[in-house]
């Protein structure tokens, strides 16, 4: 397998494609763009982070429709995600809006989001959280994650990380766009320093949820 030498531009442009004409017919006509400038760049980049972050998962390209009113068969961006724990670990996408990372937790079992609320709680590990999420923030990621539009059951509305008590999954992320390095060998080193800098979230929620 060649090593990792970019996201070529064509693989953004068969996403475009792709949204306006979802179909079989489509796909099997463009078949090879996906395979040379989407999933093969995703399989090498995989590959060159695996030793720092793990194995990665790369995502099938079809969707699962059988219980979903769209029925597009295709997904509209390639995902890959380097597990650490339970529903959290690294990830990183390719679509037409170009490259995109994030990191956390995204999905998890009812224990694990109460043992995640109990330790947000906590004054100390709390506040460590806190810190991370700030220092995270400052560097220009986006905090996210689904959160409840009401106070968790058990927790007072006026606690002072309430905002933070009402995540069910807790992540953050950076939206790079179609930077001039994309389609060249420097994409991993920026992937992976992108990466580096979620590692204290990484690793805090995988202490706890894991």
């Amino acid at each position: 397998m060649s090593g990792f030498g970019g996201f070529p531009l064509a693989g953004l442009d068969f996403y475009e494609d792709l949204e306006a004409d979802n179909s079989k017919a489509f796909w099997n006509a463009h078949k090879d763009v996906y395979e040379q400038s989407v999933k093969a760049p995703m399989v090498a980049l995989a590959a060159e982070l695996e030793p720092d972050f793990g194995a990665a998962k790369i995502f099938r390209p079809y969707r699962d429709v059988r219980f979903s009113k769209d029925k597009s068969p295709y997904k509209t961006a390639q995902g890959a995600v380097a597990g650490v724990a339970p529903g959290t670990g690294w990830y990183v996408q390719i679509s037409a809006a170009g490259l995109f990372i994030g990191g956390g937790f995204y999905s998890g079992s009812p224990a694990q989001v109460a043992q995640l609320r109990a330790t947000i709680a906590d004054e100390v590990r709390g506040a460590e959280l806190e810190a991370i999420l700030a220092k995270l923030t400052k560097a220009g990621y986006t905090i996210g994650g689904d959160k409840l539009k009401t106070k968790p059951k058990g927790y007072e509305a006026d606690h002072p990380r309430i905002d933070l008590l009402r995540h069910k999954s807790l992540t953050c992320s950076k939206e790079f766009g179609a930077p001039p390095w994309l389609d060249k060998p420097r994409a991993a080193k920026e992937i992976r320093a992108a990466w580096e800098g979620m590692r204290p979230l990484i690793e805090w929620l995988a202490a706890v949820v894991g």
